[in-house]
């Protein structure tokens, strides 16, 4: 089963092009279900039809789902939300903004993502299109398998021996109550997710994630920061597809400033994604909605070329020998070296750029070595160790 994500800034018609991806499948003959994971959902208005927080039928081989992150939310962590709720009020009266605590940022879109291995583990299609949050959120999702998931493994031994242990003790003295073992089933449940799903997203085989982005300046800029912290975390953008590009036509007279702008925007994606494919989508004469329409922008985007085929890949490091040591070799394309930061603790290299930090294991040939220097140069951070 092929996994597609569809990700980008806000507006760029992220969603028309998931869609559009799902007819062409659909109608090469592949069972498709396409799902949207961003809580705005525009979903149902591309296809004018009602989709819910299960596959709908929309047309042949193609399905649809919106996903309810309340729903999802109470499937994954129903108890240990009750437990935290009944922790807040031991000593108060619980109000609407005991609820309003309980609201993690980037939590709900989270447990969505959960729905992806689902999918992936009931394999009942052949290929799953997710249409993601934008930017920001989409990549504040993405860390979490990693840095949830280690906080919950190094946390987890710990659970139920403590707590029946020192539990009544603590109930008593201190009038709280303790957790059931109910909550710590959800914490195992939350953990098992969190790996699962970091191990479909990163296996470059199953998984693919493509940047939707239009040809303004602004926009490629975040596309291009969205595909540096993307690599830093090893995911496989095999696709970058130019929204809304204005035909020449269409820019004559009181637009003709455009032209040239326009023009340096599509030259700069060529150059920043020379070894992505990149492709593009003129700005329709209607709006991205219903099938026909949507077939029509997807044979413009793809052509001859099959939408569910791993369009490329990358690998983010090697190991090279060189004399008596050994350079680590890092791929993090657009990065600026003014943002980055670096530091060793044993085998554990710590990449940072701007907010987005990232921990390596080190691999085995490199665990009794230090860093000796570093250099950023051609989209790659040459790390050299000793």
């Amino acid at each position: 089963m092929r996994i597609i994500l569809y990700t980008g800034k806000g507006g760029v018609g992220k969603t028309s092009v998931a869609a559009a991806t799902a007819v062409k499948l659909a109608r090469l003959g592949k069972k498709v279900l396409i799902m949207s994971t961003d809580q705005a959902h525009s979903l149902s208005d591309s296809f004018g039809v009602k989709l819910e927080n299960t596959p709908v039928l929309i047309s042949e081989n193609l399905w649809g789902m919106e996903i309810d992150a309340i729903v999802e939310g109470e499937l994954a962590w129903g108890n240990m939300k009750n437990y935290m709720k009944e922790l807040l009020t031991a000593r108060a009266e619980g109000g609407i903004e005991t609820e309003e605590l309980l609201v993690f940022p980037g939590l709900e879109e989270l447990f969505s993502l959960f729905k992806i291995t689902d999918i992936y583990e009931e394999n009942q299609y052949d290929v799953l299109i997710v249409d993601c949050a934008p930017t920001g959120e989409t990549l504040a999702l993405l860390k979490f398998p990693e840095m949830f998931g280690n906080m919950i493994k190094t946390v987890l031994p710990m659970k139920k021996k403590a707590a029946k242990i020192a539990g009544p003790m603590v109930e008593k003295l201190m009038k709280i109550p303790m957790p059931e073992d109910n909550v710590f089933d959800d914490i195992e449940f939350l953990n098992e997710k969190l790996y699962k799903l970091q191990a479909i997203m990163t296996d470059k085989e199953i998984l693919s994630i493509r940047i939707v982005t239009t040809p303004e300046r602004i926009v490629i800029k975040e596309a291009k920061r969205n595909f540096t912290y993307l690599h830093l975390y090893n995911y496989n953008i095999d696709a970058v597809i130019v929204n809304k590009v204005y035909p020449r036509q269409a820019l004559d007279g009181y637009f003709s400033k455009w032209i040239d702008l326009q023009a340096e925007g599509l030259q700069e994606i060529q150059e920043s994604f020379s070894k992505v494919p990149v492709f593009t989508l003129m700005l329709q004469s209607s709006e991205l909605v219903s099938e026909p329409i949507l077939l029509e922008a997807a044979d413009q985007i793809f052509g001859e070329t099959d939408p569910a085929a791993i369009l490329f890949t990358d690998k983010l490091f090697e190991v090279k020998k060189e004399g008596e040591g050994y350079n680590f070799i890092l791929n993090i394309p657009f990065a600026d070296k003014a943002d980055m930061d670096m530091g060793q603790k044993g085998g554990e290299l710590m990449i940072q750029i701007k907010n987005e930090k990232r921990v390596f294991t080190l691999p085995d040939v490199l665990r009794n070595k230090t860093v000796q220097s570093a250099e950023y140069t051609e989209d790659q951070l040459f790390i050299k160790f000793a």
